[in-house]
């Protein structure tokens, strides 16, 4: 099930990466260190997922909806969605 959190001061709902809808433009809010130092984290923000970047899910995978085809401004990348779950991000339309 899809868990939103609404951040009361602006009103702006965050989703994780990896459960957006297709086709559904987002703002990309965070990218979650889950250690010190974490390779991964550092390198999806090295990818460009970095805090107000457009970031769009364009298509899943056949086997158990992986991988991701996420586009960021206009590059395409393959991600798992372990790794998708790592970033927060908000609808586009929503407030900033």
């Amino acid at each position: 099930m899809l868990e939103l959190r609404t951040i009361p001061n602006n009103q702006a709902v965050f989703v994780t990466l990896s459960d957006m809808p297709l086709h559904r433009a987002a703002i990309v809010d965070s990218v979650e260190d889950r250690l010190p130092n974490d390779t991964i984290a550092r390198r999806l923000r090295e990818l460009g997922f970095v805090a107000g970047e457009e970031v769009t899910v364009l298509a899943t995978g056949p086997v158990g909806r992986e991988p991701l085809l996420v586009q960021v401004g206009y590059t395409r990348f393959a991600l798992r969605r372990s790794e998708a779950a790592r970033v927060q991000v908000r609808h586009a339309g929503g407030s900033a």
